[in-house]
């Protein structure tokens, strides 16, 4: 594969890159990405100059026009959540961009190209080198910076929820965080699918929104027991599905609110990693609980995932049944607001645009 690709704005002057054999070619000073100074507050994000990814055969060079912002990237900055070994030492766990150059063996994608992909890290900076198979074309109706909160969310709900929970037509889903990213996604997707959803949320504002998503059952959880709400909302026999980002503070209660069967997906642990698991009480249920993370799975796991949200998710989001809900967006090198924004009172998602 020869020729050369796509231009590249470094500080105000344009780069082509080459696409020769497994990478790119050129010699220049380095892209800008956000670096993790020291473990610490959102001020330890700078950004700042580094040398440029390498791409190797199966890879694609992105340049980064946005990033998405998850819960992911704060507790690496805060140095509890290192990144896979091989991968980017920088934050960012999805983006949105344009093909810059392809690697060898890649087929299907072309300089030029408006992507999104899902990352091992590295999305907070100009460039990022990814695997093919991690890569999806800018779904029709989105624009190129929105398209930068997709794939995180939309892979980790469907992988979660869908493929490993089987969340089917007719049963319930409880969201707990309705008004985050990931559950304003879940919503939508249960619904499109088939299913009744009751979620949980801090303040009638998110709740509301929440209800605009199609959230049947409303729970605010500063004022109400989810477990009575729930079993209140099914007649006694609780949720099907729960979608858990809080983690040990829920584990007992979610048993509690599960329906025959059921299954409690653990994706997230804002509420402590350590709890007493009562056997019996989950026995009795028939209920199962999971825990995956998306990061660290090989790339054939994730490629294989990506290629069933594209086949499954892509179409809603085509004709507008499933839209990412987009609390904000800031310049990349506001990292650190960002991260203040996502410690704080939003809802949706919050994106980082170059």
């Amino acid at each position: 594969m020869g020729g050369f690709g796509l231009g590249v704005m470094r500080g105000g002057v344009a780069v082509v890159w080459g696409v020769v054999g497994g990478g790119c070619g050129g010699s220049f000073p380095g892209m800008y990405a956000i670096s993790i100074t020291e473990p610490g507050d959102a001020d330890v994000l700078v950004w700042t100059q580094v040398p440029d990814p390498e791409v190797g055969e199966g890879e694609v060079l992105v340049d980064v026009v946005s990033a998405g912002v998850n819960r992911a990237d704060v507790l690496q900055r805060q140095g509890r959540y290192a990144p896979p070994p091989g991968t980017s030492p920088y934050p960012g766990l999805e983006c949105a961009g344009r093909v810059a150059a392809v690697g060898a063996g890649v087929s299907g994608f072309h300089v030029g190209d408006e992507v999104c992909a899902l990352l091992g890290g590295g999305g907070y900076a100009e460039l990022v080198a990814v695997p093919a198979g991690q890569l999806l074309p800018v779904p029709e109706g989105i624009d190129l910076v929105t398209a930068g909160a997709l794939p995180e969310v939309l892979c980790t709900v469907w992988s979660n929820v869908f493929a490993g929970a089987r969340l089917a037509a007719g049963q319930t889903l409880l969201v707990h965080g309705g008004g985050s990213g990931i559950g304003t996604v879940a919503i939508q997707l249960a619904k499109a699918f088939g299913a009744r959803v009751a979620v949980t949320a801090g303040s009638a504002e998110k709740l509301a929104r929440c209800a605009e998503l199609g959230a049947d059952v409303l729970v605010n959880y500063r004022e109400q027991d989810f477990v009575q709400e729930i079993q209140a909302a099914t007649e006694g026999r609780g949720a099907d599905v729960i979608l858990d980002i809080i983690g040990a503070k829920y584990l007992a209660r979610n048993i509690e609110a599960l329906a025959p069967n059921g299954r409690i997906s653990v994706i997230g642990f804002q509420g402590g990693v350590t709890a007493e698991l009562n056997l019996q009480a989950l026995m009795a249920k028939r209920g199962s609980i999971t825990s995956a993370s998306l990061r660290a799975r090989p790339v054939a796991e994730k490629s294989a995932i990506v290629a069933e949200v594209r086949e499954h998710v892509w179409p809603l989001l085509a004709d507008g049944r499933v839209r990412p809900v987009v609390d904000r967006t800031l310049p990349m090198d506001e990292a650190a607001q960002a991260h203040r924004a996502l410690e704080g009172d939003h809802t949706g998602k919050i994106i980082l645009t170059r």
